[in-house]
C-alpha cells in the first residue's frame, strides 16, 4: 500500500507497506520494523504470536523519547498476547494495537504533528 511520499525533510515517515515489508524515507525494509522519529530497526517476529518485549528492545529502550506506542498486528487488528502485554505493563508502557495499515498511517500523522511516537509494525503480505 502506498502512503503519501511527500513529507518534511529528515522525518522517518512510512511511505508504503506490503509484500512483507516497509518503505521508510526511501529505503526498503523486509520484515517487521521498530520505528521512532530517530531510527528504524528490524523485528525478528513474523507474527504477533512471535512478538516479545525482548524483540522490541530498540524501541523499548527509547521509551523516554516516546509517549505513544503503536503496535501494527498484521493484516487485521488482534489483541496482544498476554505475556507481551504483561511485559509492557511491567515497564509502564501503554500500547495501542491496531492493524498494520492503521498503525503506519497513525504513526505518520502523529509524527507530523510533532508527537513523540514509536511503532512496532508486523509485515503484511500482498
Amino acid at each position: 500500500m502506498q502512503l503519501s511520499p511527500d513529507h518534511p525533510e529528515g522525518l522517518l515517515l512510512i511511505e508504503g507497506y506490503g509484500d512483507g515489508g516497509f518503505r521508510v524515507a526511501g529505503k526498503r525494509f523486509d520484515g517487521g520494523i521498530q520505528i521512532t522519529g530517530s531510527g528504524v530497526y528490524p523485528v525478528a517476529a513474523a507474527s504477533l504470536a512471535d512478538l516479545t518485549a525482548a524483540g522490541m528492545d530498540r524501541l523499548l529502550s527509547a521509551t523516554p523519547e516516546i509517549d505513544i506506542l503503536l503496535i501494527g498486528t498484521g493484516a487485521s487488528m488482534q489483541l496482544l498476547p498476554r505475556a507481551l502485554q504483561n511485559a509492557l505493563n511491567e515497564k509502564a508502557i501503554a500500547a495501542d494495537p491496531m492493524d498494520t495499515g492503521a498503525a503506519a498511517r497513525t504513526y505518520n500523522v502523529l509524527l507530523l504533528e510533532g508527537r513523540r511516537v514509536g511503532a512496532v509494525l508486523l509485515p503484511v503480505k500482498g
